[in-house]
């Protein structure tokens, strides 16, 4: 919202506003509310007085605010196979999204990711269809509740439709080839369950379908969305998809009801209404999407009652909710191997940590957090991997660069995995552990030490060499704000057992991509991971 103001607002008639990226109001839910609130005001000093719609891409807790709850992406929040905490976690992200002003999330991106190599993977929930169905389920459940217009509930948005995880190589944004009936059988459920439950919107992807991109794609938005699966509600661009593929008629005649354009609104509008006047969008297409647009204010209860819910601010980051995101982190970690009895740990037993994934929350929750591309550095009211253990095990050190001949531990806990990314930056064909992540096993192996790795990453990657070596390897994927979540599955704390199995198939190697959920040819099958130490 850096190019927003309340005279833009109110000069222009805009409809909604999105917080994404760039400057924030401040340190505190208080500053972003009473901002929002000044937006709010200025469009109810429009002629219509039509209140907005203030978008977040809220997609593992608020992580647009530093001091949320982050929760595990949705990769890990699927290996935990507990839809009743996918469903709480939305429940939790909607009430701290509410506490700093939102009435829309982004979120669930439902794309069951065919490609290792798609840097959004970790958005989605599984290669696996059922899985994603049942979480879909569960999440717009959660962000929604049984009224959107309940102060403690959010609009929810099912995306990107239809087929973005399922582009040739993987390419954010590249074309997904499939037959009709491919579609249907497999891109197309996940979708009618989340009309099913009533999903407030539905965002296009930047990918094509089989050629057409979706963003000017009448058949699938207009024909089979809003048509055979008789959604209601409202389809948005992605950022910048209005002008992005073209003039906006092509968008808007395609069936998608609001454009999200941030910094190029003016050259938006100005086309838009151009292609009303001269007949080339109709007026019964403009009366659809402001018939769902204004649907959806009325159901939120936004004519009643626009402004903040303040209320939900002291809860923002509270005991209740880190606890809820710890039993997700440590029900989502999956162990892939175990052996020597090396695991449970004993908090007795002096233990060594490695690696600087293991003493930074930024690393450790990937992107989407605080930042679009994520951040390297923690941030506030998270807790760290190595935190969670200190905070259980009585002699802890910590070594950044690998283990030492006069480290006094036999056990060590190594941490290594993927730098935070997002959407175009994550698109990757380096699926491999870094060479100094190798060499921090390979060092604290040869020097007689017990091994035990976490993978921090948003996808399954090339892992057997680093398998082989370690004495325990847990797949952690990105954990979010509660590092305590792994200390508790490394101590076993409170009886705890292994729950986690994988949304994906492991491959063995790179030539095998992309992998089959059920190809013979991976190290670690879909569904593996130990349910004992």
């Amino acid at each position: 919202h850096n190019n927003v103001s309340p005279g833009v607002i109110r000069d222009l008639t805009i409809g909604s506003i999105i917080h994404t990226e760039g400057p924030v109001p401040g340190d505190e839910p208080a500053e972003w509310t009473s901002k929002f609130n000044e937006f709010q005001r200025a469009a109810m000093q429009t002629r219509l007085g039509v209140p907005l719609l203030v978008g977040v891409d809220a997609v593992h807790g608020q992580n647009t605010f530093e001091g949320a709850v982050i929760f595990p992406h949705n990769i890990g929040m699927a290996a935990t196979r507990n839809m009743s905490l996918v469903q709480r976690a939305a429940e939790i992200t909607a009430i701290e999204a509410a506490g700093t002003g939102f009435n829309w999330t982004f979120s669930p991106c439902i794309a069951m990711p065919q490609h290792e190599h798609w840097g959004r993977v970790y958005e989605g929930f599984s290669e696996d269809q059922a899985i994603t169905i049942a979480a879909t389920r569960a999440s717009v459940r959660g962000h929604q509740g049984d009224d959107l217009a309940a102060r403690h509930t959010i609009a929810a948005t099912a995306k990107h439709y239809l087929g973005d995880g399922a582009t040739e190589g993987g390419i954010e944004g590249g074309n997904a080839v499939m037959s009709d009936e491919v579609m249907r059988k497999v891109h197309l459920p996940t979708y009618a369950t989340a009309v099913e439950e009533g999903v407030a919107a539905i965002m296009v992807g930047f990918n094509s379908y089989n050629g057409v991109n979706m963003h000017q794609n009448r058949y699938l938005v207009t024909d089979v969305l809003k048509g055979e699966l008789a959604f209601e509600g409202v389809v948005l661009t992605d950022w910048d998809g209005g002008l992005r593929y073209g003039p906006p008629h092509t968008v808007i005649n395609a069936g998608v009801d609001v454009a999200m354009q941030p910094g190029n609104h003016e050259e938006f509008l100005a086309e838009l209404k151009g292609s009303v006047e001269d007949g080339t969008v109709s007026m019964e297409r403009i009366d659809d999407a402001v018939r769902r647009i204004l649907k959806l204010k009325l159901k939120l209860g936004l004519f009643v009652d626009p402004l903040s819910r303040d209320e939900f601010s002291e809860q923002i980051g509270s005991d209740e909710h880190r606890a809820v995101a710890r039993q997700a982190v440590r029900e989502s970690l999956v162990l892939l191997k175990s052996e020597n009895d090396v695991l449970p740990l004993d908090p007795e037993v002096p233990v060594a940590v490695v690696g600087e994934h293991a003493n930074s929350s930024g690393l450790q929750s990937g992107g989407w957090s605080i930042h679009w591309q994520g951040q390297t550095e923690s941030y506030r009211g998270s807790t760290t991997i190595l935190e969670g253990i200190r905070q259980l095990a009585s002699n802890v050190e910590f070594f950044e660069s690998g283990c030492t001949e006069d480290m006094a531990a036999d056990t060590v806990v190594v941490a290594v995995g993927e730098q935070p990314y997002a959407e175009m930056a994550g698109d990757s064909d380096q699926l491999s552990i870094t060479e100094p992540h190798k060499a921090l096993i390979q060092g604290c192996k040869a020097l007689g030490k017990d091994v035990v790795v976490i993978l921090i990453s948003g996808r399954a990657l090339l892992v057997e060499p680093e398998l082989e070596l370690s004495d325990a390897f847990i797949a952690a994927w990105l954990p979010g704000s509660e590092g305590g979540g792994v200390a508790d599955f490394l101590y076993a704390v409170d009886g705890f057992q292994p729950t986690g199995k994988s949304p994906y198939a492991w491959p063995r190697r790179f030539e095998d991509l992309p992998l089959a959920q059920d190809d013979e040819r991976a190290l670690i099958p879909f569904g593996f991971g130990l349910d004992d130490y």
